[in-house]
């Protein structure tokens, strides 16, 4: 379907150039969750329309969408793009991780081999090419693309994993939400040591990678944004306002850091190098963008509150 865009120019709130902020309905009942934004400029971005089991795709010049469906039960929740350009989706509703391909839009099903429910949230590529994902019940897991096979751990500390990403040499990080803690994998064994932030019960929500190997958290209970570079420590920051919300999470290509703030209703830059915080608040209430991704010059939200997804396209 056609769908007009709506554009709205924002100011930084901290003084820096302009930034346009450009908002694209989805289909109505979608409550699209998570995006991914094909890397090419202009390339078409991705969601997962969390409320009617399919995978979405605009096209950001025509606002067009496409639904793909992704079988009887489907719930996805995370969506990300292999380094084999498919789609990979964490499919709560189907109990497995779906990969869609993006020019024949095949879907292919790769169910856990355990019963339990584990509740599938996000999954990222570790340096070798396997996916890695986490399940809020208390599991962690991989599959490997090559082989079709996939593993299932239940993690340290049970209940809690939430985001998971890969940092540039390969390593994977989950944070635990109900737990407050991040943990790194061990992409051999499976195994999950537990990293405790400073910050007690902070709710560890969503975890990102800078360039330089250091793991930015989200941290929703606390309303703070935190940093943890190994063998170094921690260092923490609040978001600006009243009792914030900190969601999601998401380090661009100048290693200045994105989130989304739910009480705000906002997303917000912080910039780690002045320690300054820009808000960028929805024209509309209850957004509620969770995970953001995007690509260089764009970050990238879904408003799963208003069936919209949300750009910001910025110079630096």
């Amino acid at each position: 379907m056609k769908t007009l865009l709506v554009f709205a120019l924002l100011l930084l709130s901290a003084p820096a150039a302009a930034a346009e902020v450009a908002y694209y309905p989805v289909p109505a009942g979608a409550h699209p969750h998570d995006v991914a934004a094909d890397p090419r400029p202009g390339g078409p971005v991705w969601y997962t329309a969390q409320h009617q089991g399919a995978l979405g795709r605009l096209d950001p010049a025509t606002g067009k969408t496409e639904h793909i469906a992704l079988g009887e039960g489907s719930r996805p929740h995370g969506v990300i793009i292999g380094p084999d350009k498919a789609l990979w989706i964490t499919d709560g509703g189907l109990n497995a991780i779906v990969r869609v391909d993006p020019d024949t839009r095949e879907v292919t099903h790769y169910p856990l081999p355990i019963d339990e429910y584990t509740n599938l949230n996000t999954a990222t590529f570790d340096g070798d090419g396997v996916l890695w994902f986490t399940g809020q019940a208390g599991y962690h897991g991989r599959v490997d693309p090559k082989s079709g096979k996939v593993e299932v751990w239940e993690s340290p500390r049970g209940r809690g994993p939430y985001g998971i990403a890969t940092t540039p040499s390969g390593e994977v990080y989950y944070a635990s939400l109900a737990g407050s803690h991040i943990a790194r994998i061990d992409t051999k064994t499976g195994a999950a040591t537990p990293i405790d932030p400073p910050t007690k019960n902070q709710g560890a929500r969503r975890v990102w990678s800078d360039s330089k190997g250091r793991i930015w958290v989200s941290e929703w209970n606390s309303g703070q944004v935190s940093v943890h570079e190994p063998g170094k420590g921690w260092q923490a920051w609040k978001l600006p306002g009243e009792h914030p919300r900190a969601y999601s999470v998401w380090v661009d290509e100048h290693d200045k850091v994105w989130l989304t703030d739910f009480s705000a209703n906002a997303i917000v830059r912080f910039d780690p190098a002045t320690e300054t915080f820009d808000s960028f608040p929805s024209n509309r209430p209850n957004a509620a963008v969770r995970q953001m991704l995007g690509r260089a010059g764009e970050a990238w939200g879904a408003e799963s509150g208003t069936d919209r997804l949300v750009v910001v396209r910025y110079d630096d």
